[in-house]
Order: structure tokens, then C-alpha cells, then sequence
């Protein structure tokens, strides 16, 4: 049964200079190039929601060239039109997805037009087989099990709730509600921001109606929490604080520790496909077989390569045949020299 891949969750920062090292945990494990799509759907009732995803692929390219991402934004806006959430052909580059970001947008608006959608089922059974996900402030809200609708509260005036999330981590044993921003500072003395700007007094009274067993994750700004299922283990990396809330009360984690995933709950890996609509695990595990047997045979670029540098080898020319072996290395294949001839593998 495959692992689940690593989870990234991000209080913000995720495009700002020292951003980087948020995404190298996940991207460290990933095959190069890494394919990475970014979602546009959080941001999707935006109008420039292209240029919100298109900020975080920019980024990524530039910022983690050494790892030669393959970046595709997905336009999937919303559930109901043609760049929607439940069109297979615009959902595409999720089945070949090492890493999946989404990020800026509404919490509430990401988990209306996510919920029981092809996309959802999609990311999910990805992450079953081994690709990271990456959510970044109201993304990572959203795929709690429960949510706070930050717009609603904080610019339109509602009474603080609680809504259902996405609820990524329910068949994994975990129940959290994410609450990013958590020490954010902008409203100055007079205004209390913090918790994503909704303030810690509002936060409060939202707490006695969680369900039992839910553990609030608060996520300092420009600060990330990882979590590995191969290890269970939760790793805090950033500028901050990672803050657990469970029964009111308050277990504050540092940057650069860890802790056990069990803190968030009692951790199960599920059965890959389970809770997952059979065509999209279906679409997801050719996809994948695929991918493999692409990945298992030798490209015609590096086979020329390789007689290339066997030739190099029978003149004696050692430094031409040292450049290629470079050349073949960056193509993703390793060349051993044996006494039957050059042997490959995928690197």
C-alpha cells in the first residue's frame, strides 16, 4: 500500500523571500523535474485569479530552479462553468502531479466549490499515491474538517461560526480545524488581527462549539507545519510558532521541532482508494501506470547520449565522455561502465 505523500501547511509567506524553504521538505522527496500544478480555486471568484496563481508558479520556477519544476496553473474557478472543478479535461494536470499547491483566495468559497467535486476526489487520490500537497493560508483553512469563513466574518460582520471543510485529513484518523495568520499584527494597538484577523477573542468563543476531538492548528505568518505520514511525525519550519488548541488548552510548538502526529489525533492510513468515486481512481492509477513505464525506458535523447560517449570512450577523449555522462545525468539517467557495455538506470 503506498504512503500518503507529505502534507505542507502554511500560515503565509509562500511568495515572499525567504518563502523557499517552506516548499523544499516536499520537493526533497520528488523526482526531478517535480510537476507541480497550482489550483486557482480559493482565488477563483477573483477576477485576476490567474495572476494570484500565476504569483506562486512565478515563484516556484525561480525560486526552486535547482529542482526544474514543470508548473501548470489549473483554472478550475468554480463547480459550474466550462474552467470548473468537476471538467476532467481542465483537472488533466492533476493525474501527473508530484506536488499540488493551492493558497490565497476565501476559506469558504474554496470548500463550496470543492466539496464532493471531481477535482476534490482528484487531489485526494493523488496524495494516496505518493504526491505532496501544499496549502497555503485560506487553502489550508479550507481542508479542515471544520473552517472559519474569514470574509464573512471579518469584512462582511457575520457572528463567528464554524463550517464544514474539506476535511482532507477525516480518513487519515485526524480531526483539525486550521486557523492561519495566526499572529498577524496588522491592525496595529487598536485592532486585534490575529487568528486571521477575525482576533483571539472571537477565536475563543468559537471553541466550545467544536466537536470533541478536534484540534485547532494555528500557524504563525511565514511559518509552515509539515506532515510526514511515512514517519508520523510534524515538523515546524518558518519564522514562528506552531500553536495546538484540544480542550482549551494550548501546547505552542517552536520552529525547527517536531512532534508526534498523534497530537492531532490517532493516525490511520486508509485503503488508497477508499472514499474515492471508482472513474477518477480508475483515471488516476492508468495515469500513473503510464508515468512508469515512461519513466522505465530510455529516451531517445539520452540513448544518443550514451553511443555519443561510448565513442568518446573507444578515442580516449575522457573529457568529452565526462561532460556527457553530465548531460545524461541531467536527462535523469545514471551510466555505469561495465565490461558488457555502458549500463542505465533512472537516476
Amino acid at each position: 500500500m503506498p504512503t500518503p505523500g507529505l502534507i505542507t501547511l502554511i500560515g503565509s509567506g509562500e511568495t515572499a523571500p525567504s518563502g523557499r524553504i517552506l516548499y523544499e521538505p516536499a520537493f526533497d522527496r520528488l523526482p526531478k523535474p517535480v510537476k507541480v500544478a497550482v489550483m486557482e480555486t480559493p482565488a477563483g471568484f477573483e477576477l485576476n485569479s490567474a495572476h494570484v496563481a500565476s504569483r506562486v508558479s512565478d515563484f516556484i520556477r525561480h525560486r526552486l530552479q535547482n529542482y526544474k519544476p514543470d508548473v501548470t496553473v489549473v483554472p478550475a474557478r468554480r463547480r459550474d462553468t466550462e474552467f470548473g472543478t468537476n471538467n476532467p479535461a481542465v483537472l488533466r494536470p492533476l493525474l501527473d502531479a508530484d506536488c499540488i499547491f493551492m493558497g490565497p483566495g476565501s476559506p469558504s468559497y474554496a470548500v463550496r466549490h470543492l466539496t464532493g467535486s471531481y477535482a476534490w476526489d482528484m487531489i485526494q487520490a493523488r496524495h494516496r499515491l505518493g504526491a505532496c500537497l501544499t496549502f497555503a493560508s485560506s487553502a489550508a483553512i479550507a481542508i479542515g474538517e471544520t473552517a472559519v469563513p474569514i470574509y464573512e466574518i471579518y469584512k462582511v460582520g457575520d457572528d463567528p461560526h464554524w463550517i464544514p471543510g474539506l476535511d482532507l485529513l477525516g480518513p487519515l484518523g485526524l480531526r483539525i480545524a486550521c486557523v492561519t495568520h495566526w499572529n498577524n499584527t496588522e491592525g496595529g494597538a487598536n485592532l486585534d488581527t490575529s487568528r486571521c484577523y477575525i482576533g483571539r477573542a472571537r477565536l475563543e468563543t468559537l471553541l466550545p462549539a467544536l466537536s470533541n476531538g478536534t484540534v485547532v492548528v494555528g500557524i504563525d505568518e511565514h511559518t509552515a507545519l509539515t506532515l510526514d505520514f511515512s514517519e508520523q511525525v510534524c515538523r515546524v519550519m518558518g519564522k514562528g510558532t506552531v500553536t495546538l488548541v484540544d480542550d482549551g488548552k494550548e501546547r505552542i510548538h517552536k520552529t525547527d521541532s517536531a512532534f508526534p502526529m498523534s497530537e492531532l489525533g490517532d493516525v490511520r492510513i486508509p485503503d488508497a482508494s477508499e472514499g474515492i468515486r471508482p472513474e477518477v481512481w480508475e483515471e488516476m492509477i492508468a495515469a500513473q501506470t503510464s508515468r512508469e513505464n515512461s519513466a522505465s525506458s530510455l529516451s531517445d535523447e539520452a540513448d544518443a547520449l550514451i553511443e555519443e560517449r561510448e565513442e568518446a570512450r573507444r578515442t580516449k577523449d575522457w573529457d568529452r565522455a565526462d561532460a556527457l555522462r553530465d548531460q545524461i545525468a541531467e536527462l535523469g539517467y545514471t551510466v555505469t561502465d561495465t565490461s558488457e557495455g555502458p549500463k542505465w538506470e533512472v537516476a
